[in-house]
């Protein structure tokens, strides 16, 4: 009875150190677990943070890109001109002769008006007129107009449900994103072709370029817009990040057609 005992003892005894041993290697192992969950949870963050750090530099090397362009055309353009006719407003002008002095504000005329000409091109380069007035779809429509016109490439849009405008914004944002990508496009792609179409969902605008040149995938964009090159792509990014939208490139299933897909969220009042 007693070796029974001893035994149902000792067999308990065993039963609870494996109960013991496996829980306490099922604690160490949920512990090592959510480790490795969170030093990969601070690893993305990292690297978000990082990406962060590039779409902010690309945006403020775009501003700056800007400012300068606008800083060198008022500077070398506007400023001369200028200058010039702050050169016939001279004192010696009370002192010419009247018909002089009507071919003198004559020339100062002229040069004012290239002057208010040309301010207003640096304007217009800023906020196209066509897109202020009349909105996105005019905008787009009167580019592709005027790339055709080229005779280089063959270029058509249509927007399908283009309603009600986006914010002056926002739509300004997309004008320059689909400019951006054109741009690419015409640079490296060679293609004969770009399609472009936009649709309306409730809560999302979708613009879709199609092309029949070489393009990339959204792993060469992720790579690219993460390399110390591709500046472009990477205004194209923080140009979308600043509206919440989003931009995919893929190769088509048929392998001969590559496309890119902006995705735009409207705010209640778009809707």
């Amino acid at each position: 009875m007693i070796i029974l005992i001893t035994g149902l003892f000792s067999t308990l005894l065993l039963g609870t150190i494996g109960m013991l041993l496996l829980a306490i290697t099922l604690i160490v192992f949920i512990i090592f677990h959510q480790r490795r969950v969170i030093l990969y949870q601070l690893k993305m963050q990292q690297m978000e943070a990082e990406q962060q750090k590039v779409l902010l530099r690309a945006s403020i090397e775009l501003q700056e890109e800007e400012r300068r362009r606008i800083a060198a055309d008022l500077h070398d353009d506007a400023g001369p001109l200028l200058a010039t006719a702050r050169l016939y407003l001279s004192e010696n002008m009370v002192n010419l002769d009247k018909p002089s002095q009507l071919q003198t504000i004559f020339s100062i005329k002229e040069i004012i008006d290239d002057a208010i000409q040309l301010i207003r091109n640096i304007s217009h380069s800023l906020m196209p007129p066509t897109l202020k007035d009349f909105g996105l779809e005019s905008a787009v429509n009167d580019f592709f107009q005027k790339i055709n016109a080229s005779g280089s490439i063959n270029v058509k849009c249509c927007f399908n449900d283009y309603t009600t405008r986006l914010k002056a914004e926002k739509e300004l944002i997309i004008f320059r994103v689909i400019q951006e990508l054109i741009n690419n496009i015409f640079k490296h792609s060679n293609s004969s072709f770009i399609h472009l179409t936009e649709d309306n969902e409730a809560d999302k605008i979708i613009i879709t370029l199609l092309h029949d040149g070489k393009g990339l995938t959204q792993e060469d964009f992720i790579q690219k817009s993460k390399s110390s090159v591709g500046l472009g792509l990477k205004n194209i990014q923080s140009r979308l990040k600043v509206i919440f939208g989003n931009i995919y490139f893929e190769q088509e299933n048929n392998e001969f057609y590559y496309k890119v897909t902006i995705e735009v969220p409207k705010e209640p009042e778009e809707k």
